[in-house]
């Protein structure tokens, strides 16, 4: 890092090695494209370099990094003028795990798992992009509301609320697409009159 802020191209080829999955599935996700998502993180590694200098180290080079990845896409998004039409993230992305531990699932599972996958996309598409900026950056990339609000310029409260109100109008769109069904009762409160 000391390395790349003093000018040292191969040390910032290191850093950009490091970071290079995880900004373009970022951006790829928020930008809802791969050509886009790549065109963004671009312009997020190029003003990475630029403005390396200026870097502080009051967050981390990560946060700091992903801070200008969502830039670069809103800014990218905001040009093109298609806010609505940004697709979701993809939830198959082998960096993040997102499958069962199962590694041969019935077809069946395969069918139904595929089936959830395209509804949360769809539902993530459907979101305001204030809502889903927060839910990818905390359910898709782990960070925590602090880094959420570092990478946003918002403050812990916003985060806290915006992730609220993103979960709560992804599940009643999967409610209401018949693809969740919602809090299953306990053996204890399915007799009569304990529902």
């Amino acid at each position: 890092m000391e390395a790349a802020r003093r000018g040292d191209q191969d040390a910032f080829e290191q850093l950009v090695l490091a970071y290079e999955k995880r900004v373009l599935a970022l951006t790829g996700r928020m930008c809802g494209n791969p050509e886009d998502g790549a065109e963004a993180a671009q312009e997020a590694f190029l003003a990475a370099w630029q403005g390396l200098g200026a870097f502080r180290g009051e967050s981390s080079f990560s946060t700091w990094l992903y801070r200008l990845a969502s830039n670069a896409c809103v800014d990218l998004l905001r040009r093109e003028g298609r806010h609505r039409a940004a697709a979701g993230p993809s939830l198959d992305d082998e960096e993040l795990n997102v499958d069962a531990a199962d590694p041969a699932p019935t077809p069946q599972e395969a069918a139904e798992r595929a089936e959830l996958r395209e509804s949360i996309e769809d539902g993530l598409r459907e979101l305001p992009e204030e809502y889903r900026q927060v839910l990818i950056l905390r359910e898709m990339h782990q960070l925590s509301y602090g880094e959420i609000g570092q990478v946003l310029s918002l403050d812990l409260g916003t985060v806290k609320s915006r992730i609220n109100r993103g979960r709560q109008r992804l599940r009643k769109f999967l409610l209401e697409s018949g693809n969740f069904s919602g809090r299953q009762p306990s053996k204890g409160t399915e007799k009569e009159g304990c529902q």
